[in-house]
């Protein structure tokens, strides 16, 4: 049996890059707000590599864990 998952298109997405980061290449990620209800995210150093997409609920609960870190 053969799952698949949606396609998202995302080349027109804006890319927000965290404010923590530095600009000098280290790991960063990056989200657009694209598509309601979901949260793309990618790596800042290989933008057009794979994108792993969340729920926004998910993504909302996972940044609150780390503000509370």
């Amino acid at each position: 049996m053969k799952t698949s998952s949606p396609e998202y298109d995302l080349t027109t997405a804006v890319w927000l890059k965290s404010s923590y980061s530095d600009g000098s290449g280290g790991n960063c990620v990056e989200v657009t707000t694209a598509h309601p209800g979901i949260v793309p995210v990618r790596d800042s150093k290989n933008p057009d590599g794979p994108r792993l997409v969340f729920p926004a609920a998910a993504w909302s609960a996972f940044v609150a864990d780390l503000k509370r870190a």
